[in-house]
């Protein structure tokens, strides 16, 4: 009878296979470029704690379930306003419009006071509501998942305003894409820094 072969324990296959992964990842860079060729919107994610607004501008966004509705963003842990916004247990997702570059660039910076001189109000929700946007979506903190230099955040949504019509015409999204702002436009200008460097993955 011809000898059994040897089986490999099973967490020794595993650890296998994740030092041959870990090998082959992509290093952040090249990572960052790749993941540029994805389309995004682009929001600003704010919040009052302690009676303070804050806010960081924030690409990783999506909607989870209808029933509850519930919605995701992702936000660097190295960042300052998150642990803020996840102190206060309220925020409001504010969703741009292609002509809002000046609030992107304002809350996508690291630099000085995003809600200086700015117009913005409370909503009843308790949570900055930024001007004239393309859509606020209302939530509370529903749980939070750490995954590597982010947190996962869900939202439970509590209301959304919408503004897709101003003056009687269709209103277009931010978009950003290969470090840009628009699609199909390659002669638009690089996105001023820290946006031109390919990503805003929930920074600031």
């Amino acid at each position: 009878m011809p000898a059994e072969p040897a089986l490999t324990p099973l967490h020794d296959a595993v650890a296998n296979d994740s030092r041959a992964d870990a090998a082959a990842a992509p290093e952040p860079a090249d990572f960052r470029k790749a993941m540029a060729e994805f389309a995004t919107g682009v929001t600003v994610v704010t919040a009052l704690d302690g009676g303070e607004p804050v806010g960081f501008a924030c690409q990783s966004f999506a909607s989870v379930s209808l029933d509850p509705p519930l919605i995701l963003f992702c936000a660097d842990r190295r960042g300052r306003s998150w642990p803020r916004i996840r102190s206060a247990g309220r925020f409001c997702v504010n969703v741009l419009g292609e002509e809002q570059r000046d609030l992107c660039e304002r809350f996508g910076s690291s630099r000085g006071t995003k809600f200086e001189g700015l117009d913005w109000e409370e909503s009843r929700w308790g949570a900055p509501a930024l001007p004239d946007v393309l859509l606020a979506v209302h939530c509370v903190v529903h749980d939070v998942h750490e995954a590597g230099d982010h947190e996962v955040v869900i939202g439970r949504v509590l209301a959304v305003d919408r503004h897709e019509v101003v003056d009687g015409a269709w209103r277009r999204p931010m978009v950003f894409f290969r470090s840009r702002f628009g699609v199909g436009e390659p002669d638009a200008p690089i996105a001023p820094d820290p946006w031109g460097i390919g990503d805003r993955w929930g920074w600031g």
